[in-house]
């Protein structure tokens, strides 16, 4: 969701259409959330295992609530075409800003539970003894540190970010006047129309002069 308007192949599209992606995917990745927490407290409470004492639980719940923060607002101010567009253009950086806080937050968050999970369940051997458990989890620890760098990298690119409606030439996959062109066309069209209609009116004017010139050396003859 976060790198779905650096993709340069996705340029071409529209930016609403970019919009409902963006907010679909962060719906779903907001839906799976909420049934892995409630799957979380169902198991502790099956094993009679506290719940929310460990930093891996406060972290995580933490960023749950701000991720549903981020998804309500960002519906409607973005999404929802009701907020002007002196508060889209002030909330805009907020909201980029927290969207990467709270994807980092969550990377530190499976970081802190999957190394948890090995701490406890490795008994014999122990996590300590390095058995093929723990180097499997330990690559996949080290495969999240990368995926979430480059998810990074790429969102704080400048040449990656998505150029202006007005500087680039936008398709709608389903065709028909993509946004922000057809106000350019009219404009364009108006143009036209008026250069056009002045050039009609010049070779009136010097049609009429000729006339009248033919008229008064007609009179002096």
């Amino acid at each position: 969701a976060i790198i779905v308007y650096r993709l340069p192949w996705t340029w071409k599209c529209s930016k609403l259409l970019m919009k409902f992606i963006h907010a679909g995917l962060n719906t779903i990745a907001m839906i799976l959330a909420i049934v892995s927490m409630v799957a979380v407290f169902d198991y502790h409470n099956a094993k009679n295992i506290p719940n929310m004492y460990s930093l891996h639980s406060w972290i995580g719940l933490t960023a749950l609530i701000l991720y549903s923060l981020q998804l309500v607002l960002g519906f409607a101010v973005f999404l929802l075409p009701f907020a002007p567009v002196y508060l889209r253009a002030f909330l805009m950086p907020i909201h980029v800003y927290s969207g990467l806080t709270i994807f980092a937050t969550v990377i530190a968050t499976a970081l802190m539970g999957i190394t948890e999970k090995l701490i406890f369940s490795l008994r014999n051997p122990a996590y300590s003894a390095s058995p093929p458990e723990a180097t499997l989890v330990n690559c996949l620890g080290l495969l999240l540190v990368v995926f979430g760098s480059l998810v990074l990298w790429m969102a704080s690119r400048p040449h990656w970010k998505r150029p202006l409606e007005e500087n680039t030439k936008v398709l709608r996959p389903t065709g028909g006047t993509p946004e922000g062109t057809e106000v350019e066309s009219t404009m364009t069209n108006r143009s036209n129309a008026d250069k056009s209609d002045l050039r009609i009116n010049t070779e009136a004017a010097r049609k009429q002069n000729l006339k009248l010139d033919e008229a008064g050396q007609r009179s002096t003859m």
